[in-house]
């Protein structure tokens, strides 16, 4: 997958989310800790984002492509997110987005 194809992904993923409600706060949050593709608020909720593209489901889910070590990565950077915008009194949780071609598949409150 390009980049191009990944930001192209991650925007239609956004789009997609502010149509269910998701008040999109910021894209491709970076940290020392790592990425977050998007980060969003509903409900009094402040949701961390993974996209995960796919042209096709032959080698695999976008989901199973979402580690233990990448679901660390990503709590460790939604933590130092929510301490930066002293958010941290504020319940968190992490989403998958999966995107293959104009169908787009939502796991919400994704765990370990």
């Amino acid at each position: 997958m390009s980049r191009k194809a990944g930001i192209e992904a991650e925007k239609n993923a956004a789009n997609f989310l502010s149509q269910k409600g998701y008040r999109i706060l910021t894209t491709n949050f970076t940290s020392r800790m790592g990425e977050i593709d998007i980060i969003a608020e509903k409900n009094g909720r402040i949701i961390f984002i993974e996209v995960k593209m796919r042209s096709s489901s032959s080698f695999g889910t976008g989901r199973e492509y979402v580690t233990s070590k990448k679901l660390q990565k990503i709590i460790l950077t939604a933590q130092l997110y929510m301490q930066k915008n002293k958010l941290t009194n504020i319940p968190f949780q992490i989403d998958v987005v999966e995107v293959q071609g104009e169908q787009f598949t939502h796991l919400e409150n994704v765990t370990l």
